[in-house]
């Protein structure tokens, strides 16, 4: 019976239970898929790790070479902006090499022209002549006629040194005053020995190679820039007209705030209209070339006196073969800058009236360096009144030996 029990017990587990082996299995199975499972999830953080140093390494990486991307860069501008610089002084050397140049052809050009003036200091056409002309700061050409004799007395007892005040005016002041004139249409004749006389007598003439005449006055104010540039290098060329009262000492202190500008044109400015009608005074025969009928002039200064910076001077001197004269010889001048990068300085102290305008100007605080009547375009009866305009407008005779330029 025990036995019979047995066996039925035996086929229950057979028949209802799971085998031992089968349990053994599941068992390993088990434990093999979670330490697969275990392995994967440990493994993320790790590679999340690594993946953070990788994008660490390629920032720091495109960090670097942007850094050295903007110092190749740099240096290269750097090297840009040093070779430009080196371009520019090139240039700029190139640019005084030509203008020396261009000086010195202008002093052969104009002494090859001038060989009938009398000038105390001879021309010189050798070697180099920038060198060797004399270097002052102003020339001052006074503007005058054969028929001028006691005007130019009048300035002469005024306000121009004379005799050893003259040549010591230009040895310690670097101002050179003379009287401007040419030859008349017979050379040799008596205007011409009249000059000669009295040129021997003041030492005060700049003679030109060229005609008097009233209907020339652009020619001859052309032709006496180029002549004063062969003759002397100096920072300012004046021209005056020998019926105005001047005040040296002032022009100089006027001229000196515009020695570092290269190309000044200094004077009283004006735009007064084209003057088309026949037989009026200042007649321009080519007024078409200004528009129409009743147009005005450029800007342009009065021709009573104003000065040029060396530059131009030199530009005058070069050109002067093919630049246009006009009629009225303030027109003239002023066109011949028309295109050219001038400073135009309106400076109106160049300008004053006589007596009593000079003296309400001076009392202002305003001296004046030059006086004249608008209505005569000059002082009217100068030769009778000069010197009361020197008494009344003078700034003292001993005004320019003590100025500073």
């Amino acid at each position: 019976m025990g036995v019979v029990l047995a066996g039925r017990h035996q086929k229950v587990v057979a028949g209802g239970g799971v085998s031992a082996r089968l349990v053994f299995f599941l068992c390993v199975s088990c434990f093999s898929l979670g330490v697969i499972v275990v392995n994967r999830v440990w493994s993320v953080p790790e590679l999340v790790k690594v993946s953070e140093k990788v994008d660490r390494y390629q920032r720091r990486n495109s960090e670097v070479h942007i850094n050295c991307e903007k110092k190749r860069t740099s240096f290269h501008n750097e090297d840009i902006l040093d070779q430009i610089s080196q371009t520019h002084d090139v240039i700029m050397s190139l640019d005084r090499t030509i203008s020396n140049l261009e000086m010195q052809l202008a002093t052969a050009r104009a002494a090859q022209g001038t060989n009938q003036h009398k000038s105390p200091i001879p021309t010189k056409t050798s070697g180099d002549v920038s060198n060797e002309r004399p270097k002052v700061f102003f020339v001052m050409g006074i503007i005058t006629a054969f028929s001028s004799r006691k005007r130019r007395d009048s300035i002469r007892e005024t306000w121009m040194p004379q005799g050893e005040k003259l040549r010591k005016l230009e040895e310690d002041k670097g101002i050179v005053m003379r009287f401007v004139i040419g030859h008349s249409a017979t050379p040799g004749g008596v205007l011409d020995r009249a000059i000669d006389a009295e040129e021997e007598q003041h030492q005060d003439f700049l003679r030109l190679n060229h005609v008097e005449g009233y209907h020339e006055l652009s020619s001859k104010t052309q032709i006496y820039f180029s002549t004063a540039v062969a003759n002397w290098d100096a920072e300012f060329y004046v021209k005056v007209d020998d019926d105005v009262h001047a005040n040296l000492g002032t022009i100089g202190s006027i001229l000196a705030r515009y020695r570092s500008k290269p190309r000044v044109y200094i004077g009283c400015m004006k735009s007064g209209p084209v003057l088309a009608k026949q037989g009026v005074k200042y007649h321009e025969p080519e007024y078409w070339k200004f528009g129409e009928e009743g147009n005005k002039y450029f800007r342009h200064a009065t021709g009573q006196l104003y000065a040029i910076s060396k530059d131009l001077a030199t530009f005058i001197s070069v050109n002067r073969h093919i630049l246009h004269k006009y009629a009225n010889e303030d027109v003239s001048l002023g066109s011949w800058f028309i295109g050219l990068d001038v400073e135009h300085i309106d400076e109106r102290s160049l300008c004053c009236g006589t007596p009593p305008d000079c003296e309400w100007k001076a009392q202002a605080g305003n001296p004046c360096a030059a006086s004249f009547d608008w209505s005569c375009s000059g002082i009217c009866k100068s030769v009778e009144r000069m010197d009361e305009v020197h008494q009344r407008c003078g700034e003292g005779d001993g005004a320019v030996w003590h100025s500073v330029f």
